[in-house]
């Protein structure tokens, strides 16, 4: 472990019959499981005594918690090249490029956004109970641009919070097989597991729901560059939403055309802004141009007549 560790002396002043993980973590604004992890590790008592989550408080119960400091992750630090586009004491808006998956898994413990944040950002003070960043969303691997990433609990769960609420406003664009007829539009359309392949998704009845609007930016001969704004986070869910209206994204490997890739190596899809609202309640937004071959593959479609 590393650091202090936190402590809390509290007393029941009003109400009662309360469950003690419930009132705990109304106290000290941590979640639920988390004081419950402590419950059970013996970190929490009751009157020096110690009692199970779903103990009933009364009142002049007193309640005394120890967090202890975090512990180191498992996960490495690496060098690894990352532009953070913005930085303060309880978050990180990163750039992330293309090629970067985002979470270090079984088999690949290494050369992950993650490895790269824990080199580049020095104040973490823990997620969970580890001194680790806290992914508030993803993206897919081979798509790049602008992700929040939080450097404490109470930060992570603010802005877990603001997304459940739609309320971080997400831009991506991309570049698309086939001339989109509508300016604009919306895909509302459930996606799941695809039930023949499990490794990808689709439109199947009773997904979960998904809304992307989507609005053409520039028409060409064989492709359109469309912007979309995200509703709601599912996995894949422009690249299933694209592919499922006839538009699939150039180059994509899953859910594209084979050939007229125009030269690409992977989706072009880049989230391009970034908007919400912070902590103490500050208006941020953020916006970051395509990588090269995403412009320089925009390009080649503009040449085609």
């Amino acid at each position: 472990m590393t650091g202090a560790s936190v402590e809390y002396r509290l007393t029941v002043t009003e109400g009662g019959q309360e469950r003690l993980d419930v009132w705990v973590a109304r106290q000290i604004d941590m979640s639920r499981s988390q004081v419950k992890q402590l419950i059970d590790a013996g970190f929490i008592t009751v009157n020096q005594r110690q009692e199970k989550a779903g103990y009933r408080l009364r009142m002049g119960d007193e309640v005394f918690v120890t967090i202890p400091p975090p512990q180191e992750t498992a996960v490495k630090p690496e060098n690894i090249p990352l532009e953070i586009v913005y930085q303060d004491a309880h978050i990180a808006v990163v750039n992330k490029p293309k090629g970067l998956v985002v979470h270090p898994a079984a088999g690949n413990w290494q050369g992950t956004l993650v490895n790269a944040l824990l080199h580049h950002i020095g104040d973490l003070a823990g997620i969970g109970g580890e001194l680790r960043p806290g992914i508030v969303h993803r993206l897919d691997k081979d798509t790049s641009g602008l992700m929040i990433v939080a450097k404490h609990d109470a930060a992570h769960r603010y802005f877990a919070s603001e997304l459940k609420q739609r309320r971080i406003r997400r831009y991506y664009t991309a570049l698309v097989h086939g001339t989109v007829q509508h300016d604009h539009g919306t895909i509302d359309a459930p996606i799941g597991r695809h039930p023949k392949d499990r490794k990808r998704m689709a439109v199947v009845e009773g997904g979960r729901p998904a809304v992307t609007h989507f609005s053409v930016q520039e028409r060409f001969q064989r492709h359109t560059l469309v912007e979309c704004r995200l509703e709601t986070g599912r996995t894949h869910q422009i690249r299933v939403h694209l592919s499922a209206i006839n538009h699939p994204i150039v180059g994509d490997p899953v859910y594209g055309r084979k050939g007229d890739q125009l030269g690409a190596t992977s989706q072009m899809l880049h989230a391009f802004y970034l908007g919400f609202h912070h902590l103490d309640g500050r208006c941020l937004e953020f916006r970051c141009e395509p990588p090269e071959e995403f412009l320089i593959t925009v390009e080649k479609a503009r040449q085609i007549s």
